[in-house]
């Protein structure tokens, strides 16, 4: 009886585990050391992406960590705050670029003496409003000192540098402003718009296919960067 208990105790038990190879145990080590040193590797390169440290501090694995999650999170709210700053900055320019296209075109006239300076600021299409403006300085006994405009987006801006002769500076340069402002606020569609001369000719109109570089009337030529 005490031969049979003692038999179905024994089936009723697990067997134990065979006992491990040598060589698996080898493996185990090997495995276990080349994933510590994979582990070591990463946090090196982790601690080479993080913000200088002092050398008197000593920071551990879990301290380098929660540093790193710190810092990436840092790293988002720039970048939100500068995504935030450039849709701010597009906005503003389409706004801007809109209240000056509704302006245009736009003449700002300074008078020194004898001396006047033009500026035109006109869309890409409003060019013959310079040939224009070009051949009524010499009508009103102004010489054209330089000249040059500059392109931004689909606006141009046009300079006019001009001497008035001394014997008709005083009365010349408020008819020449007179005439200016008709020019341009008043019908231009009434103005006559006649071939350009000789003289403005050294001029080319700005276009879509050509490239926006300033050009001149004489070598005293001086280029306005917008």
């Amino acid at each position: 009886m005490e031969g049979n208990r003692e038999i179905r105790q024994w089936q009723t038990q697990p067997p134990p585990p065979p006992p491990l190879a040598a060589g698996t145990k080898v493996e185990r080590k090997v495995m276990e050391k080349n994933r510590r040193n994979q582990m070591k590797l990463l946090y090196s390169k982790l601690k080479s992406l993080l913000p200088d440290q002092p050398s008197n501090v000593a920071m551990n694995v879990s301290d380098q960590v929660e540093e790193a999650i710190n810092y990436i999170k840092s790293l988002e709210t720039k970048l939100k705050r500068q995504q935030e700053k450039k849709e701010w900055l597009l906005r503003s320019g389409r706004s801007s670029s809109d209240d000056v296209g509704r302006n245009l075109p736009e003449l700002k006239i300074r008078e020194m003496g004898s001396a006047v300076e033009v500026v035109l600021t006109s869309g890409l299409g409003d060019w013959f409003i310079f040939y224009q403006i070009i051949h009524i300085f010499p009508e009103e006994r102004a010489q054209i000192i330089n000249a040059s405009y500059s392109v931004l987006g689909t606006t141009v801006f046009y300079t006019l540098h001009a001497e008035i002769e001394d014997v008709v500076y005083e009365f010349g340069a408020r008819k020449l402003t007179e005439r200016l402002k008709k020019l341009v606020y008043g019908s231009t569609s009434d103005a006559e718009i006649t071939q350009p001369s000789a003289a403005a000719s050294y001029i080319h109109p700005p276009g879509a296919a050509a490239a926006y570089t300033p050009t001149t009337y004489n070598p005293h030529f001086r280029s306005h960067e917008i």
